[in-house]
């Protein structure tokens, strides 16, 4: 009798602590999956402390169909959570793993695959790669080992290939090419095969498939295919969906993955479509079913929207506004673009006005050559060369073409012949070469390494690089021209020209161009100060490439593209400081705000110390941006501001993301501040202050007759460049006679 008391009370308390845990895990995930991200983020923060026993029971809750969908949400906000920090990615997958053989239904167990694919970590490979004989979920295994994409997922499908068959052998396969794709090294005759796999012909491909596609089910499986092509091209493509209310909430998760694991995913056309997702994102409910026979949407969707989209928020912050991708061609119109005018050693010999005069003629003729029509930019087969408004140094271009039969055609680099684009079987003129090359090339190669046209009536891509001189062409995906440099076709002698316009050849012939993205490239050039400053007197502070002239927080503060960028990540709130003290100075820099950034110029300020106050303090505000309308800014906070002493005029500040213009002067207690060409804040401070500061706070710094230039983070992201200074006479003198 007492044995069966003790079983008993021994199976009560394991049932108590059972129906505990039990409370707990529902209790956790309850808000999930309409939640605030403050209460997602508390869930999250509670699943960090769990034990294999709330794993597995969160495995049986992904087992019942009535109580799904919490934990689906939960599970997959979690996951997007960790894979931000390598040990708790580890740890997560390691659970995963170990609770997957708990899992009881299909729905659970692939969704576990797919999260162990979301996180990418190696300890994931061991059961995936058991699982790769299994007919349910070799597929599924096949594809997330091919996204954790490390030695050991490639190591595991590669050796599960040698003894697999029928359906199984042809997911790893699949996986496998889609892992490291290798471009042929060599010309081969037939370019069908040569081109198949890369990723710049799946793009046309799935284009050219969903201009064709009438359902939303053929829609939405095009899409998911190219979820998993990295890159601005794909980004491109996907984001022409957001215009098709029947698959935008996909493409918005689609677009929001893409841009956040690759920072080169940048420019006005990517800064619009995230703006734009981010408001289909926000809310969005996803079944993870419902596809039929694909039944493969459910990889991408199923996240937990409000961390998606504040993460989303902060890239866009991040994301710089510079050298980014542009779009040359906007499917309307030819704004942009002018007619051709001579060659450019012939027009930089022309005067102004008779410039002006032939380039009005030449686009008048123009408009009957080049029409834009369905979204393309054809060439009627008559006429001149097509060239754009702006000249550029280096770049990198991509551009989709397509020609008819006995087409020539090509793109001029720097207002130079030419990259070649033309029918392969016109052997006459050697044109079974391929398109690609350099052709007007007379020294240095000219023709493509391989042939990777596509047959003609077909859509194909290059994928240009331009770099000083040399030139590197992808052709569909395949190298054509590897670094070659590009000789001056009008002057053989000289090297090509340092910056010009990019032309599109007429050449007698029909030729149709479509996705023009152009990205200029940084030069790694040091920046000096012009002559006129030179002789004025100013000294460089920031020549693009380091910060040698400059202590404090020198983490929080990165040299990137010529700018010093303030990165909050390394230092929120850090300030950087000139090495040398200023008295009476001139000042002058360029700035880039971010929306709503917040950061100030210190001006005889100490190392030590809020530089505000015993130092004073410039105000650099994104004054006009919502959260600073209310509450309202006090006049004394605006931009430009001697911050707590003077207000400054409103309304100068170029657009967010435009580059500033700004100078300061300070001539004993004389102060102002200049502002893209604008005087914002005049006065003497000393003057100003005598019967207190307008913030009603004391400002010993106001005393100070010298100290260091600064820039005061207040945690924010934003850009600042050309920084130099000149030491008013003054100063000088004060200095001299303090020797």
């Amino acid at each position: 009798m007492k044995n069966k008391i003790s079983y008993l009370l021994i199976f009560l308390i394991f049932a108590t602590q059972l129906l505990a845990q039990v409370g707990s895990v529902k209790n956790t995930i309850n808000s999930f999956p309409y939640q605030h991200a403050a209460e997602a983020q508390s869930a999250i923060t509670s699943m960090h402390t769990w034990g294999n026993g709330q794993w597995k029971e969160l495995v049986h809750l992904l087992d019942n169909d009535s109580l799904k969908l919490k934990p689906t949400y939960a599970l997959n906000a979690y996951v997007n959570d960790a894979s931000l920090n390598a040990a708790l990615k580890q740890q997560l997958a390691e659970n995963l793993a170990a609770v997957y053989g708990s899992a009881k239904t299909f729905y659970a167990r692939e969704f576990i695959i797919k999260q162990l694919a979301l996180l990418g970590d190696d300890a994931a490979v061991k059961l995936l790669s058991s699982l790769l004989k299994n007919e349910s979920f070799g597929g599924n295994a096949a594809r997330a080992l091919a996204s954790i994409h490390s030695a050991a997922s490639k190591q595991a499908l590669t050796k599960a290939l040698k003894t697999a068959s029928g359906e199984n052998a042809k997911h790893i396969q699949a996986a496998l090419d889609n892992f490291n794709f290798k471009l042929p090294a060599i010309k081969i005759a037939s370019t069908e095969k040569q081109v198949a796999k890369t990723n710049a012909q799946k793009l046309l491909d799935l284009q050219d498939r969903m201009e064709k596609a009438s359902t939303r089910l053929e829609k939405r499986n095009i899409l998911y295919e190219a979820s998993f092509i990295p890159g601005f091209a794909s980004f491109m493509l996907v984001s022409k969906s957001l215009e098709d209310e029947t698959i935008n909430k996909e493409a918005a998760l689609i677009l929001a993955r893409l841009a956040l694991s690759d920072k080169n995913i940048r420019g006005p056309e990517v800064r619009a479509s995230l703006e734009k997702a981010i408001g289909l994102i926000h809310g969005v409910n996803y079944p993870a079913h419902g596809l039929g026979a694909s039944a493969k949407m459910s990889d991408i969707v199923g996240v937990d929207s409000p961390l998606l989209v504040s993460k989303l928020k902060q890239h866009l912050i991040n994301l710089p506004y510079d050298n980014g991708f542009i779009n040359l061609f906007n499917g309307k119109d030819l704004t942009g673009w002018k007619g051709l005018v001579m060659n450019p050693i012939a027009r930089a010999k022309m005067s102004d006005s008779a410039l002006k005069a032939a380039e009005q003629k030449a686009n008048e003729k123009m408009k009957n050559d080049w029409i834009a029509k369905d979204g393309l930019l054809v060439f009627t087969g008559h006429g001149d060369n097509l060239a754009t408004e702006k000249k550029y140094a280096d770049f990198e271009m991509y551009v989709d073409w397509k020609i008819t039969e006995k087409g020539d055609a090509g793109i001029y680099l720097r207002g130079s012949p030419q990259v070649q684009i033309w029918d392969t079987s016109r052997r006459e003129v050697g044109a079974q070469v391929g398109s690609g090359g350099l052709y007007n090339n007379i020294k240095n190669q000219s023709k493509p390494l391989v042939v990777a046209d596509n047959k003609i009536g077909d859509w194909n891509n290059f994928h240009i690089i331009m770099k000083g001189a040399q030139v590197t062409v992808y052709l569909n995906g395949v190298l054509v021209t590897d670094n070659i440099t590009l000789e001056n076709f009008w002057d053989r002698k000289s090297p090509i020209f340092p910056k010009e316009q990019i032309e599109l050849q007429a050449h007698g012939t029909y030729v149709a161009y479509r996705n023009i993205y152009i990205r200029e490239i940084p030069s790694d050039e040091k920046i000096s100060l012009s002559e006129e400053e030179k002789n004025d007197g100013f000294v460089s502070l920031f020549d693009g490439t380091n910060l040698d002239s400059w202590t404090g927080n020198t983490a929080g503060y990165l040299v990137e593209e010529g700018a010093v960028v303030v990165n909050p990540d390394k230092g929120s709130g850090g300030n950087l400081y000139t090495k040398e003290e200023y008295a009476n100075f001139i000042y002058r820099f360029e700035f880039q705000l971010t929306p709503g950034a917040n950061n100030g110029i210190g001006v005889h300020a100490p190392l030590e110390g809020d530089a505000a106050y015993v130092g004073m303090e410039i105000q650099v505000l994104d004054t006009e941006d919502e959260k600073y309308k209310n509450p309202p800014i006090q006049p004394y906070q605006a931009h430009g501001s001697l911050y707590g002493v003077i207000p400054a005029k409103r309304g100068f500040l170029k657009p967010t993301g435009e580059w500033n213009q700004e100078e300061i002067m300070v001539k004993g207690t004389q102060i102002k501040v200049t502002l893209n060409g604008t005087v914002i804040t005049e006065g003497d401070y000393a003057e100003a202050s005598k019967n207190g500061t307008v913030d009603h706070r004391e400002h010993p710094g106001l005393l100070r007759t010298t100290g260091h230039l600064g820039f005061l983070g207040h945690g924010d992201v934003l850009r600042f460049k050309n920084m130099r200074v000149k030491v008013l006479e003054e100063d000088k003198k004060a200095k001299k006679k303090k020797r």
